[in-house]
């Protein structure tokens, strides 16, 4: 049997080695180099930030980001999560790392009480809508501050029904 390991920390609780860690392990999807990872990391990750980590006998297959950002709604400031990353390592995939991954944001999710937006590509908004992920029209959500292709979709979970009738405006380097 596998030995599992699953954990979620916050950016601050994080140690050099957990950090690098993610680094590398992002850098075999978006291939940057590692030190432009970190410079990344250090520049738009913050303190509170949500990291959820897979472990597979101590070494990190996969990783699950919930950034802690605000939305615009009625000219007042709210909080909301942000689910920026989830990568499993290519060899790992078949282990279904990725469901528990996302089981597990869930988890921290609902935990907050916050609601919750990522941005999609199509061909994996199927895997999203298993977890009860629910696309959003782009006329009533906006995101202000950061770029993104029109072939993306806004996907959010747990937003409640008197926020969702609401044209929203969403920050993510807020």
């Amino acid at each position: 049997m596998k030995e599992f390991l699953f954990k979620s920390k916050l950016t601050k609780k994080l140690n050099k080695k957990e950090i690098l860690g993610i680094c590398k392990l992002k850098n075999t999807h978006w291939i940057y180099g590692v030190r432009s990872q970190i410079n990344w990391f250090h520049t738009n990750i913050e303190n509170n930030d949500i990291h959820n980590l897979a472990y597979l006998k101590k070494k990190l297959v996969g990783y699950g980001l919930l950034r802690k950002r605000s939305f615009l709604l009625k000219s007042k400031t709210f909080s909301y999560l942000y689910y920026d990353t989830l990568i499993v390592s290519k060899k790992h995939r078949k282990l279904k790392i990725g469901q528990k991954l996302s089981n597990l944001i869930i988890k921290v999710i609902k935990k907050s009480k916050l609601h919750s937006i990522l941005l999609s590509e199509k061909k994996i908004i199927s895997f999203h809508q298993k977890y009860k992920w629910k696309k959003v029209t782009q006329k009533k959500s906006k995101i202000q501050d950061h770029k993104y292709s029109k072939k993306l979709s806004i996907m959010c979970f747990n937003r409640s029904k008197k926020i969702s009738k609401q044209n929203i405006k969403y920050y993510i380097f807020s």
